[in-house]
C-alpha cells in the first residue's frame, strides 16, 4: 500500500531532522509537543525565508537611502552652482547697468555739449554777418572817400595851374587892386583844398587799418569757427554711431522710422527747428554749406534721440531682481516673453513713451498692461499684483505703471515681460542688450 506523502518526507528527513519534543511544564501537569522533521523543515524555511526577505528588504531600503542621499548631495550641488551662477549673472547685470547710466550720462554730456557749440556757433556766424557788414560798409567809404580824395587833387592841381596864371597877369598889373584880391582869393581856396586833401588821406590811412584789423579778427573768427564745426562734427558722429548700432541691432527700419518723427514733429518753432542761412542772391560759401550739413546732422540725431524715447530699449524694473525664465519655446509651448523674479510689490515702469491700451485682467496673464508705442510696436506687463494707470492714460519712459505679483497662471511672484512688432512677439533682450551702452 502506498505510504502518504508526508510520512515518506518525514522518513527521508529523519536523518537530518530527527524528531524532537518540546516539553512544556506547568504546576499540575506536564506536556509536550511533538515536533517531526518535516515541520522542523518547514519552520526552518519559513525562518529562513523571513529573514533572507529581511535581508533584502533591508539592502533595497539602504540602497534607497544612499541613491535618495546622492541625489540630495547632487541636488543640492547643483542648487549651489545655479545660485553661484544666478549671483555672478546679477553681477554681470548690475555692472552693465552701471555700464549703461555711464553710458547714458556721456550721451547726456555729448547733447549738452553739443547745444553748447552749437549756441557758439549761431553767436559767431552772427557776430561774423556783422564783422561783413562792417567791412563793407567801411571799403564804401574808403572808395567814396577816395574817389573825393582824387577829385580835390584834381581841382589843387586846377587851382594851382590858374595860380600861376594869375600870378603871370598880377605881375603885369600890379598895380591893380582888384587883381590882388583875385589873387589873394584863389591862394585862400587852394589852401582850402590842400587841407581837405590832407583830411582826405588821413580817413584814407585810418580806414585801412581798422580794414586791416577787422579782416585779422575775421581770420581769428575763420579758425575759432573751423574748431567749432570740427568739435560738433566729432560729438556728432560720436554720439550717431550708437544711435544707429542700437536700431540696427534690433532689425528695425531706420529711414521709416526718422521719416515717422520728421513728420510728426514738422511743426514750426517745434525741437526740430533749424537755423536758416540766408545768402541774399549770392553764391553759398563753403562754411554755409559745412553748416548746413552739420545742422542736418543736428537734426538727424535729434530724429533719433525722439525715436529712442518711443522705442522699448528701457528696462522695465529697477533693483535687485533674477530673469528666470528667456523668451522661446518652454514646457511644449511657446514664452512669448522674458520672467524676472523679486520681491511682491517691486515697481514696475515702462520701458517707452506710449498709451495705455489696456490695464486690467486677462487670461493667463493676471492682471497686465498694455502699452502702445509708435512704429507698431507694443509693450505688456503680465502677473501684477496692483495696476496704477489706467486706459488712455499717455506714459513715458521710466513711469511707474504697477507692482510685481502673482496673479494668472503663475507659480510665484515675478513679471512677465513682451515686446511685440506688429502684433507678433519678438525677444525683448535684442532692445535690452542693443540699448546697453547708449542709454
Amino acid at each position: 500500500m502506498r505510504q502518504p506523502l508526508a510520512h515518506r518526507l518525514n522518513v527521508r528527513l529523519e536523518r537530518f531532522l530527527p524528531e524532537q519534543r518540546l516539553f512544556l511544564r506547568s504546576d499540575t501537569e506536564t506536556r509536550f509537543i511533538r515536533l517531526s522533521p518535516l515541520t522542523q523543515a518547514v519552520a526552518i524555511s519559513g525562518s529562513a525565508l523571513v529573514v533572507g526577505w529581511t535581508i533584502i528588504a533591508s539592502a533595497i531600503l539602504l540602497m534607497d537611502a544612499v541613491a535618495a542621499g546622492n541625489v540630495r548631495e547632487q541636488a543640492d550641488r547643483e542648487r549651489q552652482m545655479y545660485e553661484e551662477r544666478l549671483n555672478a549673472i546679477a553681477m554681470q547685470r548690475d555692472e552693465a547697468a552701471d555700464e549703461a547710466r555711464q553710458a547714458q550720462l556721456r550721451f547726456a554730456a555729448a547733447l549738452e555739449r553739443v547745444s553748447d557749440m552749437q549756441a557758439k556757433l549761431l553767436e559767431t556766424e552772427e557776430r561774423r554777418r556783422e564783422l561783413d557788414t562792417g567791412i563793407e560798409v567801411i571799403q564804401t567809404t574808403l572808395r567814396r572817400t577816395m574817389k573825393e580824395r582824387d577829385a580835390a587833387r584834381d581841382d589843387a592841381t586846377r587851382l594851382q595851374a590858374r595860380l600861376e596864371g594869375e600870378t603871370a597877369v598880377g605881375t603885369a598889373l600890379a598895380e591893380g587892386s582888384a587883381a590882388t584880391g583875385a589873387l589873394d582869393l584863389v591862394a585862400q581856396a587852394l589852401a582850402e583844398t590842400a587841407a581837405e586833401r590832407d583830411d582826405m588821406q588821413h580817413f584814407v590811412d585810418e580806414a585801412e587799418t581798422r580794414l586791416a584789423e577787422m579782416e585779422f579778427e575775421r581770420q581769428l573768427l575763420d579758425e575759432r569757427n573751423e574748431r567749432i564745426f570740427t568739435q560738433i562734427e566729432d560729438a556728432v558722429a560720436t554720439s550717431m554711431a550708437p544711435l544707429h548700432q542700437m536700431f540696427g541691432d534690433v532689425g528695425l527700419p531706420t529711414d521709416s522710422i526718422l521719416d515717422q518723427v520728421r513728420a510728426a514733429y514738422s511743426g514750426q518753432g517745434g525741437p526740430l527747428t533749424g537755423l536758416t542761412i540766408s545768402t541774399k542772391g549770392e553764391t553759398t560759401d563753403a562754411d554755409s554749406l559745412r553748416a548746413a550739413e552739420l545742422l542736418q546732422s543736428l537734426d538727424e540725431l535729434n530724429l533719433y534721440r525722439l525715436a529712442a524715447e518711443q522705442t522699448p530699449f528701457g528696462m522695465p524694473l529697477q533693483g535687485s531682481y533674477r530673469l528666470t525664465s528667456p523668451f522661446g519655446p518652454r514646457w511644449g509651448r511657446m514664452h512669448n516673453g522674458v520672467d524676472y523674479a523679486g520681491p511682491h510689490g517691486m515697481p514696475i515702469y515702462t520701458t517707452a513713451d506710449g498709451v495705455v491700451t489696456k490695464a486690467g485682467n486677462a487670461t493667463g496673464y493676471g492682471k497686465v498692461v498694455y502699452i502702445k508705442h509708435a512704429f507698431g510696436l507694443e509693450t505688456r506687463y503680465g502677473h501684477l499684483s496692483t495696476i496704477d494707470v489706467k486706459v488712455g492714460e499717455r506714459v513715458s519712459r521710466g513711469d511707474r505703471i504697477g507692482g510685481m505679483g502673482n496673479t494668472g497662471r503663475s507659480t510665484g511672484t515675478h513679471l512677465h515681460y513682451e515686446v511685440r512688432v506688429s502684433g507678433d512677439p519678438v525677444n525683448p533682450m535684442k532692445f535690452i542688450k542693443a540699448a546697453r551702452d547708449v542709454f
